[in-house]
């Protein structure tokens, strides 16, 4: 006959094979009930992270605008398209009074894995910054709609 041991407060017992421990009945039912939960809690916690991802783009977008001033205020205008986000992070030629970096890191990608899109003299004001949202394509609706720098600085 088979025999486990067991060690408890000090004390040694003497325990018969499959007394102790879990069936495969036991541990199948567990894992039915955790597939179930996840089947319930991941749907709503992917439809929470939607909102999230449009949230971080527009604070990086107003980070963006922030670094953007400052450099208009020491260079006088703001990076011409061709130069775009990179001169606030490396000195363009034409700019005489940077005073950069204006960014602590490197320019990110938006949220959805896409570059952010800078034109500068913009459509909408001294320069147009914006993230094309989960499509990547301009304009959309919903997860899709573009996220952009105008809009930002109305609220």
């Amino acid at each position: 006959m088979n025999f486990k041991f067991l060690i408890h407060e000090g004390k040694t017992q003497n325990l018969k094979l499959g007394e102790a421990g879990f069936t495969l009945i036991e541990l199948l039912v567990v894992l039915v009930i955790l597939s179930l939960l996840a089947a319930l809690v991941g749907p709503t916690l992917v439809e929470r992270l939607k909102p999230a991802k449009r949230t971080a783009a527009q604070t990086q977008i107003e980070e963006f605008v922030a670094a953007l001033d400052n450099y208009y205020v020491d260079v006088g205008r703001y990076p011409t398209t061709a130069e775009g986000l990179q001169a606030l992070l490396e000195k363009p030629a034409s700019a005489k009074k940077w005073n950069g970096p204006y960014l602590k890191k490197e320019i990110p990608l938006d949220p959805w894995g896409n570059p952010f899109v800078y034109r500068c003299p913009g459509q909408h004001g001294a320069y147009d910054l914006l993230s094309y949202g989960a499509d990547g394509k301009e304009g959309g609706e919903g997860e899709n709609a573009d996220v952009t720098s105008w809009e930002s600085n109305k609220k």
